[in-house]
């Protein structure tokens, strides 16, 4: 019988299958390649960034030009590999010129596909990349104001962190990112606590499990 994560595996296969032969939304008309994602289908935690690149693009692979590099070396600093955990993007083409995904496009990629491999990787802690997959959870949050936070919505454990791509426009945030990205083994096993019952259930929100948080905007959680 085969395990659970090798049925995950074989299921985000076949996701990927799909979309890259995907035509449901204007972004597959100028794509090379599609990028599904990539990882352990079992992964602990599950990155999702805003969408492909060139390079990506060219490749079919997620976050493999500079930003890439860099996030490969934010993970080395916690001592993990691209293979421990689960990256994917909001959209899966490349949108012209690297504009902004439009809300057509992005709702199109979570119905189809996102929401199904965050089902499947089931992971125990989200980190979203950038903006915009903070704002596919969290409506109308800044993600100035929401990084290095964790957050809970609907019993899914969110930290989000500025996209590793902000550090190659603004340097200053080059340290903020690499702080946020050590402190994801502490939040994790915050997350991971609470998972398993350890930590009293928190309101949905702001804050750590140590800390009082907000009051939850109420907003229903998208991808799932």
């Amino acid at each position: 019988m085969a395990s659970p994560a090798a049925d995950a595996a074989e299921d985000l296969r076949a996701i990927a299958l799909e979309i890259s032969t995907c035509t449901e939304c204007r972004l597959s008309e100028g794509r090379t390649n599609a990028v599904p994602g990539e990882g352990a289908p079992d992964a602990d935690v599950m990155f999702i960034g805003e969408g492909p690149g060139f390079y990506e693009d060219q490749q079919g692979r997620p976050f493999v030009g500079a930003a890439g590099k860099f996030l490969d070396e934010l993970l080395a600093t916690i001592g993990l590999e691209r293979k421990d955990v689960y990256i994917t993007n909001t959209v899966k083409c490349r949108p012209p010129d690297n504009r902004d995904p439009r809300d057509d496009e992005l709702d199109t990629c979570e119905s189809l596909y996102l929401r199904r491999q965050l089902q499947l990787v089931n992971p125990t802690l989200l980190v979203t990349l950038g903006r915009f997959s903070l704002t596919r959870l969290f409506p109308g949050q800044a993600i100035s104001r929401a990084r290095g936070q964790l957050l809970y919505k609907d019993g899914l454990a969110v930290y989000p962190v500025y996209h590793p791509a902000a550090a190659l426009h603004q340097q200053r945030l080059r340290d903020v990112i690499i702080d946020d990205f050590r402190n994801i083994p502490t939040v994790l096993e915050t997350a991971r606590r609470r998972l398993t019952g350890a930590v009293a259930d928190q309101q949905d929100g702001y804050g750590s499990d140590e800390t009082d948080s907000n009051e939850s905007s109420g907003e229903q959680l998208s991808l799932l």
